[in-house]
């Protein structure tokens, strides 16, 4: 296994184990899945790793969590929301900003966007699946992720900047 390898190895479990860890550390003090815990996380991986391994731990994490813990819940199908919202998280910054080499606001814009939509669109979906109110749903989804979404306007940079400044082998200083 090479050194490129390996980092990513180790940066998509570490951030998976916080995956796992800060939405049940949110729901036991109440806060829930408003500040979209478990997304925070895979948005941070996507600026650390290919996008490859952004996108496979983003779809994988959800259904991880959900077996381990219970949360995401498999019915309704919450963990498969989330799974695509995952992907889609991770993989767009790692897209834009490791394999294009885009600055840091511009990818994380894109991939908080990118991922709202993609909620917004399952949340739809699966509400007509389930002969619910979908305009209702989708907006309720919506409005109910917006501390989430702040919190990652402030966190994600934040970590990013400090990785980026990190010596050593994992953020050598590498995008």
């Amino acid at each position: 296994m090479n050194k490129s390898t390996l980092r990513c190895v180790v940066l998509s479990a570490a951030m998976g184990a916080l995956a796992l860890v800060l939405p049940a550390a949110f729901h036991a003090v109440g806060l829930g899945s408003r500040f979209l815990p478990l997304l925070q996380p895979l948005l941070i991986l996507g600026f650390l790793v290919s996008p490859g391994w952004a996108l496979a731990t983003g779809a994988l994490m959800p259904w991880v969590s959900a077996l381990l813990t219970g949360m995401p819940p498999l019915y309704p199908p919450v963990a498969a929301v989330l799974s695509i919202e995952g992907a889609i998280i991770g993989g767009v910054a790692a897209a834009i900003y490791r394999r294009g080499r885009g600055p840091l606001w511009p990818a994380l814009l894109l991939a908080i966007i990118a991922s709202r939509v993609a909620g917004v669109a399952s949340s739809y979906a699966l509400a007509k699946w389930f002969n619910l109110p979908a305009a209702f749903a989708s907006l309720a989804s919506l409005v109910q992720g917006l501390p989430g979404v702040a919190l990652m306007l402030i966190a994600a940079p934040a970590v990013v900047i400090w990785a980026r400044r990190r010596e050593g082998p994992l953020f050598g200083g590498e995008r």
